[in-house]
C-alpha cells in the first residue's frame, strides 16, 4: 500500500510539473505567530533586488519627476502645497518602510499591513491618512497562469503613498497624463490620484478577464471534440485562477463603496461622482467573473458527461458485438461436439449449411439492431 501511495505522489508530482500547475491558494504567515501587533516582518516573497523609489510633484501648472536614491529626498515634498505620489518598488526593505512610517507618522499597524502581503482588499481610517489595500493581477498568456502582487495605497493631505512588491504596474497611463496635463489629475488632489490608481487597476481585471475568456470559450470546443489529460488540467487550472481572482474582486466592491462613504475631509465632494463610476466598474467585473466561474463548472459538467457518453458508446459497442456473436457461437458450438451419432455429421453439405445459418442470422440481426436504431 505504501509503495502504490508514494508512487501515486510521484506520478501527481510529475503531472503538475507538466502542466505548470498554479500555486498556493492559501499563503503561510507563520512567520508572524506570536509577535506583537505592529511588528515589522515581510512576509512576502523574499527579494534581492533594490528598491526603487520614485516620485511625481505636481500642480496645475508644473510637475517634477525624479528617481531617489534614497527615501530621505521625498521627505521634504510632505508639507509643500503641490500633490506628491510617492511609488516604492520593493517592500522587503524593512528599514525603508520604518523611516516612510516615521516621517509620514503612518500607523504601525498600517507598517505592518504593508509589509504582510496576504491581506484581503480593505480601507482603513487612519484619521489622517486613509490606507487602501488592492491586488494587481498580470497574465501570462503562454501559460494561462495568473501572477498576482499587493498594493498598498496611502491617501494623505496633499500626498499619496503606494508600495509595490517589485518593478512593472499598470500606472503608466496616469504618469502619462501627469507628464502631459492631460484630464483632471494634474487639476485634482491627492483623492483624485487615488481614485485614477483604483480604476486603473479595476480596469486591467476587464483585461484579464476577457483573456481568460477566450481560452475559456476555446477549451469548450476541445471538451466537445475530445477531452485529454491535457484539456482536464486547463479546466482546473482556469478553475484555479478564477477562485484566485474571486478572493479580491468580491472584497474590492467593500472597498470602493467604503472609500465613497467615508467621513473624512481627505476625499472632495467633487471626486465622489468618479467613485460612483469606478463603483459600477467593480460591480462589472464581479459580474463577468462570475459568468466566466458558471462557465467553467459548467464545462467540468461537460466533461463528465462526454466521458460518459464516450463511454456507454463504446460499451453499446461492445454490446451489439457480442450479442451478435452468441447465435453464431451456441451453432459453431454445437456442430463443435465429437459425438459420434450427432445428425447431420455425416451430411455432404453440413458445412455450407451451417455457415449460411451463421450468416442470415447475423444479418437478420444487424437489420434488427438498426430497425430499433441500436446501430
Amino acid at each position: 500500500m505504501s509503495c502504490f501511495i508514494s508512487s501515486w505522489k510521484i506520478s501527481r508530482r510529475r503531472i503538475q510539473g507538466r502542466f505548470n500547475m498554479p500555486g498556493r491558494i492559501v499563503k503561510k504567515t507563520s512567520d508572524k505567530f506570536g509577535l506583537p501587533p505592529g511588528t515589522l516582518i515581510h512576509t512576502g516573497e523574499k527579494m534581492t533586488d533594490r528598491v526603487r523609489i520614485t516620485f511625481f510633484d505636481y500642480d496645475e501648472n508644473n510637475y517634477s519627476e525624479k528617481e531617489a536614491s534614497s527615501i530621505e529626498e521625498c521627505f521634504e515634498l510632505r508639507d509643500t502645497p503641490t500633490v506628491t505620489w510617492i511609488n516604492i518598488d520593493g517592500i522587503h526593505d524593512i528599514d525603508i518602510i520604518s523611516k516612510i512610517g516615521s516621517h509620514f507618522n503612518l500607523h504601525p499597524l498600517m507598517l505592518e499591513d504593508i509589509l504582510h502581503t496576504n491581506q484581503r482588499p480593505k480601507i482603513d481610517d487612519y484619521e489622517n491618512h486613509l490606507y487602501i489595500v488592492v491586488r494587481q493581477y498580470f497574465y501570462d498568456e503562454e501559460e494561462n497562469e495568473i501572477n498576482a502582487e499587493q498594493v498598498s495605497i496611502v491617501l494623505g493631505r496633499n500626498y499619496v503613498i503606494s508600495f509595490q512588491e517589485r518593478e512593472g504596474d499598470v500606472f503608466n497611463p496616469i504618469r502619462d497624463r501627469i507628464r502631459n496635463n492631460k484630464g483632471r489629475v494634474r487639476k485634482s488632489g491627492a483623492d483624485y490620484l487615488t481614485y485614477s490608481l483604483l480604476d486603473t487597476l479595476i480596469d486591467s481585471y476587464f483585461i484579464i478577464l476577457e483573456k481568460i475568456g477566450d481560452d475559456i470559450e476555446d477549451l469548450e470546443d476541445e471538451v466537445m471534440n475530445y477531452t485529454g489529460p491535457s484539456t482536464i488540467f486547463h479546466i482546473h487550472r482556469h478553475k484555479r485562477n478564477l477562485l484566485h481572482l474571486r478572493k479580491s474582486l468580491w472584497p474590492l466592491r467593500e472597498v470602493v463603496g467604503s472609500f465613497r462613504s467615508e467621513e473624512t475631509d481627505l476625499v472632495q465632494e467633487s471626486t465622489d461622482v468618479y467613485l460612483r463610476d469606478v463603483y459600477d466598474h467593480t460591480i462589472q467585473v464581479v459580474d463577468t467573473l462570475e459568468l466566466l466561474r458558471d462557465m467553467i463548472s459548467g464545462m467540468i459538467d461537460l466533461n463528465l458527461s462526454s466521458a460518459s457518453n464516450r463511454m456507454n458508446e463504446v460499451m453499446k459497442v461492445l454490446t451489439l458485438i457480442a450479442t451478435l456473436f452468441i447465435p453464431l457461437t451456441f451453432i459453431a458450438g454445437i456442430y463443435g461436439m465429437n459425438f459420434e451419432y450427432m445428425p447431420e455429421l455425416k451430411w455432404h453439405w453440413g458445412y455450407f449449411a451451417s455457415l449460411g445459418a451463421m450468416v442470415v442470422i447475423g444479418v437478420v440481426m444487424v437489420i434488427y439492431f438498426k430497425s430499433r436504431k441500436w446501430l
